[in-house]
């Protein structure tokens, strides 16, 4: 079956909403100064986008599936706020020192295949935007093409790892509004597209 959809995928915490370690109050949630406004245009454009997060915090026993689904809905109410929503939300619970080895833990690309599946979507004219290099991993298992933002954790894992993320990576951006900018420059052809 031929796949005619392509989304953008996106990590969560420290590229949609600040990095405040484990998340788990949905009164802490903050989103980055203006990735409201650029969802609500990927949404404008019937591109999917599509958050895939790694939520370890519940195998080290810190929060619970509860926690995330909570933090999750307040994501999805201050995006409403500026006319944008997520398609679908993916989450990996695991943490190989905790508990056991999965398939969907970034690096590895389950969530994307998951994904990918659920929502007929072809990997290869997608994209995933990621503050780690575990994000960008996982893009390239999945065949996306890879934007890496210096939010986040960005700029302190560009200085670890940068031979591995400019290798790996298609863009360096310094934000997701930057990157969906180019996502849409790079689709639509104009710089402000929808």
């Amino acid at each position: 079956m031929s796949r005619e959809k392509w989304a953008v995928f996106l990590d969560r915490d420290g590229t949609i909403i600040e990095e405040t370690g484990y998340i788990s109050d949905p009164e802490k949630v903050t989103l980055l100064v203006n990735v409201a406004s650029s969802i609500a245009r990927l949404n404008r454009k019937r591109v999917p986008v599509v958050v895939i997060s790694n939520q370890a915090g519940v195998a080290r026993g810190l929060f619970s599936v509860e926690d995330i689904e909570t933090v999750n809905q307040k994501l999805r109410e201050l995006l409403a706020v500026h006319g944008a929503s997520l398609d679908a939300i993916y989450y990996c619970v695991h943490h190989p020192d905790y508990d056991v080895e999965c398939d969907c833990r970034k690096p590895k690309p389950g969530l994307l295949l998951k994904a990918a599946e659920e929502h007929d979507i072809d990997l290869a004219r997608s994209f995933m935007i990621g503050d780690k290099l575990t994000d960008i991993q996982a893009g390239r298992a999945a065949g996306t093409y890879t934007i890496f933002v210096r939010t986040g954790f960005g700029s302190e894992e560009l200085e670890k790892n940068s031979d591995e993320i400019l290798r790996l990576t298609h863009k360096v951006c310094e934000n997701s509004t930057e990157a969906i900018e180019w996502i849409l420059e790079q689709r639509f052809g104009s710089r402000r597209a929808g």
